[in-house]
């Protein structure tokens, strides 16, 4: 079956599937920064990728947005080729990224007018357009301002803005809200689930768990692989190991005092308190409290919880090796 034969059977599934992608693989020479990657993102999907530094999730969606060809496999996004049809593919998703894209000596409403002519946005519908944006932004006062001279979370709503201009079926961020204050972040995802329900298919890389509570479902990369694909709740049910919540007199001390310790896979601060993955739980509710005491650390209360996105993500990221270092 030829390129077209191929889109075409991938449109024919239905409105459902936004993107496909089948053994995608990216390497820099003896390097695998993408390994074999699968996955379908269905019409209106909020999907996200989650994974340490270096665990190939920037490079997954370069190869998606059609600006860096992968080594061998396929896929297809809003029923183009990532291998022949690159430009098709950046003229149908909009693009943002974690640092500011558009041009800092043109003002709001020069970039605004740029990215319409970049994407054959004219007339009435422009007119449209761009007072959406200017609204979305909160930038109605601010269209001669020099994009470089607004706050960052202005600067990232005018990104969104001009990456949505021409109404994307499918939209790519990149770490969008990196450096964004919580206030700002929390728009921006309002802004994103409205879009989504609207039917926009969006793909979100971010390091945020919180943010990643807002995806339907995600992907676990680590070290170029797919280690897990789920829902939020999905992935937390996944966690089989006991999860122990501390808190004591010294969490910072607690943490170092319990890593590396006999029956305890994992231990972190969470908030104010200390998290701590353990093989067996009633072994490590006996060792736990004199180990503490050694180190003249009081434990004020212990107890089982249920596991966060964050707990999941570091336990299966050690099952599967340990993030790259350095």
């Amino acid at each position: 079956m030829d390129d077209r034969g191929l889109r075409e059977a991938v449109r024919d599934r239905g409105p459902q599937e936004a993107v496909r992608v089948h053994d995608l693989t990216r390497k820099f020479g003896d390097f695998v920064a993408v390994d074999r990657a699968g996955f379908d993102v269905r019409e209106g999907e909020i999907f996200g990728f989650l994974g340490p530094n270096g665990a190939g999730k920037t490079t997954t969606l370069r190869m998606l947005i059609g600006v860096l060809p992968p080594t061998s496999g396929e896929g297809w996004v809003a029923g183009h080729s990532i291998l022949t049809e690159g430009e098709a593919i950046r003229r149908s998703i909009g693009y943002m990224s974690q640092r500011f894209s558009l041009y800092g000596d043109l003002t709001v409403d020069e970039n605004i007018r740029l990215f319409g002519g970049l994407y054959e946005v004219t007339g009435a519908r422009f007119k449209t357009r761009r007072e959406w944006i200017l609204e979305m932004a909160g930038l109605g006062d601010r269209v001669s301002q020099l994009a470089a001279s607004l706050p960052l979370g202005w600067k990232q709503g005018l990104a969104l803005g001009c990456a949505l201009i021409h109404e994307p079926p499918v939209l790519v961020l990149d770490e969008p809200t990196s450096g964004v204050d919580p206030v700002a972040r929390r728009s921006f995802w309002e802004l994103i689930n409205r879009l989504a329900e609207a039917g926009t298919t969006i793909l979100v890389s971010t390091h945020y768990m919180e943010e990643a509570e807002h995806c339907n479902r995600l992907v676990l990369m680590n070290r170029g692989r797919i280690i897990a694909l789920d829902t939020p709740e999905g992935l937390r049910g996944r966690m089989e190991e006991p999860l122990l919540e501390l808190r004591t007199s010294n969490p910072p001390v607690a943490v170092e005092a319990l890593k590396g310790s006999a029956g305890v896979l994992e231990a972190a601060m969470f908030g104010r308190a200390v998290h701590v993955v353990v093989e067996h739980e009633i072994r490590a509710r006996q060792a736990m409290p004199s180990l503490l005491e050694a180190r003249g650390i009081a434990l004020e209360e212990m107890k089982r919880v249920l596991p966060s996105l964050e707990d999941v993500f570091v336990t299966l990221v050690r099952r599967e090796g340990g993030a790259v270092e350095g």
